[in-house]
């Protein structure tokens, strides 16, 4: 068998790949060198810019599979048969760090999956917490470049971290979620995932149901203390990326459950807090998990950059079945997340094969743009309707109707008979043991006890003495004696 030529872009051979072309032996380069120019041009241009948050990130193939019947509350024809099995995507990633931060470190982890479904992709965007630290989107860009690097120091600055929380009593929760003992994963395939948001399910006869999604890893929960993180950080900061990649690779294939809360929707209105409050859970006993499938990954991507880096997710690619609820920052994702990656990647980005529907066609009007790639041309036309038996609509919603009153303008959230920020924190710290509690505090009072005033010390304080009067006077008690040392 002959071996393959080299080739430029273009397809013309190379002759010389090891010896750039001189004037003379040892004379200047020569513009005239396409070969040289192409390979510098194209290695200059091999990066797009990382994710402004989940830069750093994971991911791998596999399957879903339908075990119960939940035909009773969604149309969804990936989940309309016990026993179907949708194609999937799935991404981890850490939030604030970049593209070359370290895996093991205290920060939430995304989770987002992709279905490859019949009817079209569906992305849920969620993370490895069931709770988040706003409840509006307006504030997410401040809350991120809080927690992002200090432009004059380069690094997260304790003082920028706890300010942000100190002016955000909703956080109280999840920032009890993320210093305790799950803050650190020690693995991607050893930590659960969260659809966080709450969505709307709509069955066959149109009646509307809004449901959270819970992801339970099969593998069990493990988890690292600070410690154990900070060595492995230091050993391997790639650690939960070799971890996925490993496993995979030698049969080991992670796997998760997914169960859902489900409210009938008119029960909301009359639910004692607001159940589309993002800082706050649905107790299992209101609302039992119910069984739906199991997720499976058994393939790795060939190329990280084409395939993870250039996976775009929006959660407001939804199926028939499926739609939005009031989330504020659900609603708030729906148009940031697509708008993300069409400054990274391009309008076009769907059509990369990571993104693009496996189990069926995409056919719609968008032509041309940035690294366009689909063949509409001659006499095909883009502009709906038309006469030439082009793609029509169905005249069938996805989800059923969101009923919406009041008059517009900026409002609080609405009343609800216990919608403070504070008491499912404390809910959160009483499931605790000694041991839990003492590492939780040991956390929180080693980066706040890290803040130079003494206000923004106290309004945190203030937060977790709200939550529960003992975490408050441990958390406190435990910054007064770091500050004293």
């Amino acid at each position: 068998m002959s071996q393959r030529v080299l080739t430029t872009e273009s397809g013309a051979p190379v002759a010389d790949n090891q010896n750039s072309a001189s004037a003379g032996v040892g004379g200047p380069l020569l513009l005239q060198d396409q070969h040289l120019l192409e390979k510098l041009a194209r290695f200059n241009r091999e990066r797009i810019p990382e994710r402004v948050v989940h830069a750093r990130g994971s991911g791998a193939y596999g399957h879903f599979e339908v075990t119960d019947d939940v035909t009773g509350y969604t149309h969804a024809a990936f989940l309309g048969e016990i026993g179907k099995r949708t194609e999937v995507f799935l991404r981890f990633s850490t939030v604030a760090d970049s593209l070359g931060g370290a895996d093991a470190v205290r920060d939430p982890r995304g989770f987002a999956v992709k279905f490859y479904t019949e009817e079209g992709n569906y992305d849920l965007v969620g993370n490895n917490t069931p709770v988040f630290f706003i409840k509006d989107p307006i504030k997410f860009p401040d809350f991120i470049h809080s927690q992002k690097r200090d432009p004059f120091t380069g690094k997260q600055e304790p003082d920028n971290v706890w300010d942000f929380w100190a002016h955000s009593p909703e956080a109280t929760h999840q920032v009890t979620w993320l210093m305790g003992d799950r803050g650190i994963p020690a693995s991607y395939r050893h930590m659960n995932g969260y659809g966080s948001h709450t969505y709307q399910w709509t069955n066959d006869q149109g009646e509307a149901f809004f449901v959270k999604y819970h992801f339970k890893t099969n593998q069990g929960i493990r988890c690292l203390s600070t410690e154990q993180a900070q060595e492995l950080a230091g050993k391997d900061p790639n650690s939960h990326q070799t971890d996925l990649l490993q496993a995979i690779e030698r049969g080991v294939h992670p796997s998760w459950t997914l169960y859902v809360q489900i409210m009938p929707a008119a029960e909301a209105a009359e639910y004692r807090f607001n159940p589309f409050d993002l800082t706050k859970v649905w107790p299992h006993r209101d609302y039992p998990l119910q069984r739906v499938g199991r997720l499976v990954l058994d393939r790795n991507p060939d190329n990280v950059f084409a395939e993870v880096e250039q996976a775009a997710f929006s959660p407001n690619n939804f199926v028939p079945g499926i739609g939005p609820s009031p989330d504020k920052m659900l609603q708030g994702r729906l148009f940031a997340y697509a708008d993300a990656h069409r400054y990274r990647l391009g309008v076009n980005h769907t059509q990369l094969a990571v993104n693009a529907p496996k189990a069926t066609t995409a056919q719609n009007y968008g032509r041309d743009g940035f690294m366009a790639a689909n063949a509409q041309g001659r006499h095909a036309k883009n502009y709906e309707p038309n006469s030439y038996d082009g793609p029509v609509e169905t005249g069938r919603p996805l989800s059923a109707p969101l009923a919406v009153n009041g008059h517009t303008g900026t409002h609080e959230a609405p009343l609800h008979t216990k919608d403070d920020d504070f008491f499912q924190a404390g809910e959160l710290y009483r499931l605790m043991s000694q041991e839990e509690k003492s590492r939780l505090v040991a956390n929180i009072a080693g980066g706040l006890s890290q803040v130079s005033r003494d206000d923004v010390i106290e309004k945190n304080l203030a937060h977790f003495h709200a939550a529960d009067p003992e975490y408050g006077k441990r958390v406190e008690e435990a910054v007064r004696a770091l500050r004293e040392d």
